[in-house]
Parts: structure tokens; sequence; C-alpha cells
């Protein structure tokens, strides 16, 4: 048996370079704000930010999404943007 000591997946985990910031999935967008495809769609047709990504799908940075919501004031939760 050899000297290597296993470890979790949990304890492998190393911290994202500075600067470097996760993008989210559609579907986890989707949870995040409770909505579904439609309405993250419909945001996206309005301007919400996404990122650019070579893989399939759309990948979304969820600070720039945020700041997107408040600007427009965008109600998360109703998909109506205040008059």
């Amino acid at each position: 048996m050899s000297n290597l000591v296993r470890r979790t997946k949990y304890e492998r985990r190393v911290p994202l370079p500075a600067g470097l910031v996760p993008l989210l999935t559609q579907r986890e967008i989707e949870t995040f704000y409770g909505v579904s495809t439609w309405q993250i769609d419909q945001w996206r047709k309005a301007g919400m930010p996404d990122e650019p990504f070579a893989g399939q799908g759309r990948r979304y940075d969820l600070a720039k999404c945020q700041a997107w919501h408040e600007a427009n004031a965008t109600d998360a939760r109703s998909g109506l943007v205040a008059a």
C-alpha cells in the first residue's frame, strides 16, 4: 500500500486566485432567484448580463446580476420592473 493519504473532496479544495470569480450556470442562477428558465430568459432580453463561455449553455456572474437587478429595480421573485 502506498503512503498517499486519502483526503476528501472538501479537504482538496483550494482558494481561487485573486480576481477569479466562479460563474453560475443557468440552473444555479434560477435556483438562487427561485425563478424559471423563462424568467431568466426574459431578464437576459431586458439586459441582465451573462458571461462569455466557451462551453455549452450560459454562465452568470452573481455580483453582476445582483447589480443589474438593483440598477433596474427588478423584483427578483416576480420579475416585475418598477416604474
